[in-house]
């Protein structure tokens, strides 16, 4: 039945850069919920965590973490990235994006990244995956409301928008929409 189904599901969280970790905040809380219905649930800290470097950390999904095609990826901002450029050349489930961008925004240590050294590959993105599920805040200080719209535009995805989330760090140690909306999505897998 539909625990079956579940059981070869897997979730990866996949934290920012800087000072994020995938213990810190909302992930934990997302895991423990996501486990409770079934879902194998990673949450690891990424290599070169602090720069979080395309080429330490889309090798660590594939190899270390064995994203595939029954995957989904949960991504906060770094993390959103890394979960976009991935789907450009390998297939997912679908994924969670968080506070996405899609330049460096004149910043040096995102620059550092590697993830804006070439165009997206919008299509492959969409192609690789079911579906896309953006959250944003239009009070992020980080990343300006038009990064959020363009990546949603592009991306086709299923967006929410909120006033007062911010950069979905400050005190906020829950996210049910997360655990909501992927709910919606394996029921109506």
């Amino acid at each position: 039945g539909d625990g079956l189904m579940m059981s070869k599901i897997k979730v990866i969280l996949i934290h920012g850069n800087n000072t994020l970790h995938w213990s810190y905040n909302w992930m934990p809380w997302v895991k423990k919920e996501l486990e409770k219905l079934g879902l194998e649930v990673i949450g690891e800290t990424f290599p070169d965590s602090i720069l979080a470097r395309e080429k330490y950390w889309i090798p660590f999904l594939k190899e270390k973490l064995h994203a595939d095609e029954n995957t989904i990826l949960i991504g906060h901002s770094s993390g959103a990235l890394a979960a976009m450029r991935f789907a450009e050349n390998n297939k997912l489930l679908g994924s969670v994006l968080v506070s996405a961008a899609y330049t460096d925004l004149g910043d040096e240590m995102e620059k550092q990244s590697g993830y804006f050294d070439r165009p997206w590959q919008w299509d492959k993105i969409k192609e690789n995956q079911k579906w896309i599920i953006q959250f944003g805040s239009k009070d992020d200080l980080h990343i300006p409301l038009e990064e959020y719209k363009h990546v949603h535009k592009m991306l086709d995805t299923q967006y929410f928008e909120f006033e007062d989330r911010g950069h979905f760090v400050e005190n906020q140690d829950t996210f049910p929409e997360i655990v909501n909306v992927i709910k919606e999505k394996l029921v109506h897998n």
